[in-house]
C-alpha cells in the first residue's frame, strides 16, 4: 500500500494567511485495479502517472474544503475511461479507444474530520459516469484522465460539499459575548 500525504493550501482572502487542509491519500493494490494499462508505456509508470495524477484531482477538490479539514482517501479500483485496443496502433503500438461503452469508474472509501477531529462523513463510494461522452467540455480539453477528473469533480460538487455545508449548519454557534 502507498501511502501520499498531500497538503494543500487555501489562501485565506482578507488577512493573506495560508490555511492547510489535510489529505492523505492511500493506493490499495493498485497493481489488481480493474484497467490501468497503458498502451505504450511500462505498466509501472504509466501506474505512477495515474496515481499522481488522480492525488493531483483529490487535492484540488480538497482545496474547497473548510480549513482545518482532514480527508483520507482509500483508493481501491480504478477503471480508466477507454480500453486498449493492442491492434488499432499496428506494428506493435497499442491505443487507448475511448468509446461511450468504456465509461470510468472508481472505488474508494474516505473519511472527512472536521478542525476538531471530529468525523464529518465516513462512506464508501462506488461511481461510474455513463454519460462521460456526453457532457458539454472545451474543444481544446485535452487534459490526460479529463473524464476520470470530472467524475470525481461532479461527485464531489453535488454530493460532498452540500453534506459539508449541512455539517457545518448544524453545528452549534459560539457566541463572542
Amino acid at each position: 500500500m502507498r501511502n501520499i500525504l498531500l497538503a494543500c493550501s487555501i489562501a485565506a482572502l482578507a488577512a493573506g494567511a495560508v490555511q492547510a487542509t489535510e489529505v492523505k491519500v492511500e493506493w490499495q493494490d493498485p497493481e489488481k485495479f480493474t484497467d490501468i494499462r497503458p498502451a505504450n508505456d511500462s505498466r509501472k509508470a504509466y501506474r505512477e502517472r495515474v496515481m499522481k495524477k488522480f492525488d493531483g484531482f483529490f487535492t484540488e477538490m480538497a482545496a474547497k474544503l473548510p480549513e482545518g479539514y482532514s480527508w483520507q482517501v482509500t483508493v481501491t479500483d480504478i477503471d480508466l475511461a477507454g480500453d486498449i485496443d493492442y491492434f488499432a496502433g499496428g506494428a506493435g503500438n497499442a491505443l487507448r479507444i475511448v468509446k461511450d461503452i468504456y465509461s470510468p469508474a472508481i472505488k474508494f472509501s474516505h473519511v472527512l474530520r472536521d478542525k476538531h477531529g471530529e468525523e464529518v462523513i465516513s462512506n464508501e463510494e462506488k461511481l461510474r459516469d455513463m454519460g462521460f461522452m456526453h457532457s458539454i467540455r472545451s474543444v481544446s480539453d485535452n487534459e490526460e484522465f479529463r473524464y476520470e477528473k470530472q467524475m470525481l469533480s461532479s461527485w464531489f460538487d453535488k454530493e460532498l460539499l452540500p453534506k459539508v455545508e449541512q455539517y457545518a449548519l448544524a453545528l452549534p454557534k459560539v457566541s463572542t459575548n
